[in-house]
């Protein structure tokens, strides 16, 4: 992020500009955009933009890229507050997948949101699922996932028509702000198919994230966004009509993805002389 003096001034002509915005939606663009730009000036020569590490932590050559099956395909909606942070988990997934398997969408940058809004219209309503413990709808499992014909041969060709994946949407953010990026799935969701409630599902099985060491989560049953998706993906590999694409080999290469970024920011911490755990916010054990 900005820092001393030129914050400030930045801080002061944004905050007037803001004030000069009558839509709230615009609003919420336009914070976004602020947030993120900042975040890419401020980290400009410092961080490594693909694994958003110091370069002198750049864990980047340790990462083994992996196929992820081409049945499903992830979504990070994540808030602009998780961008470029060195903790985040979300980017491991197009770090390991690739960003065609695994793609990111700002929350409130609207050339973001439009372009995976389109994905879903694309794949129709059916192919589009948000893990989300959303408790005011009826609870869904990776069960309750439908894979037609199509999606299980999804990425192929026939006639010159493409298969659509199933759309797989994790929110990345902490979860004060995930409610945020929820409100807002939710609306464009009514706008666009005019239905209140939208698919979430949520893991039957969740185990702690390796990541608990440094970042504990604020309840037992909240985890980490690469560590959802790796359950996601182990879940998904029980099904018996899914255990031929691999998939537990794909949960284990985030699982592998994770460990190497908890080591790098491990590595740091003692470098520095910072504490390598943090207070536990909760009472209850993860497991």
């Amino acid at each position: 992020n900005l820092q001393g003096d030129f914050k400030d001034v930045e801080d002061k002509k944004h905050r007037a500009v803001y004030e000069t915005l009558a839509d709230s939606d615009q609003k919420l663009q336009y914070y976004s955009a602020r947030q993120i730009g900042c975040r890419l000036l401020g980290s400009r020569g410092y961080l490594c933009q693909k694994c958003w590490l110091p370069m002198e932590d750049c864990m980047c050559s340790k990462l083994a890229p992996c196929n992820l099956w081409r049945g499903i395909r992830f979504w990070l909606y994540m808030h602009p507050k998780d961008f470029l942070r060195q903790n985040n988990t979300g980017k491991l997934l197009w770090q390991v997948f690739g960003i065609q398997a695994a793609s990111l969408c700002l929350f409130g940058i609207q050339e973001h949101e439009d372009i995976m809004w389109d994905a879903f219209q694309r794949s129709g309503k059916e192919k589009v699922s948000f893990l989300y413990p959303n408790k005011s709808a009826t609870p869904k499992s990776v069960n309750d996932l439908k894979f037609d014909d199509f999606t299980m041969n999804a990425g192929l060709q026939e006639g010159g028509v493409q298969h659509e994946p199933l759309n797989l949407v994790l929110l990345d953010g902490t979860w004060s702000n995930s409610a945020a990026l929820y409100r807002r799935l939710k609306e464009r969701w009514t706008a666009i198919w005019g239905e209140e409630d939208i698919p979430c599902i949520s893991l039957s099985m969740l185990s702690a994230s390796v990541m608990h060491k440094l970042r504990p989560q604020p309840a037992w049953d909240r985890t980490c966004t690469a560590a959802a998706a790796a359950g996601l993906l182990s879940e998904l590999h029980m099904r018996p009509e899914l255990s031929a694409f691999k998939l537990e080999e794909q949960a284990e290469a985030v699982e592998c993805s994770l460990d190497i970024l908890l080591d790098a920011l491990t590595v740091r911490r003692v470098r520095l002389g910072r504490s390598i755990t943090r207070k536990q916010r909760h009472r209850r054990d993860c497991i």
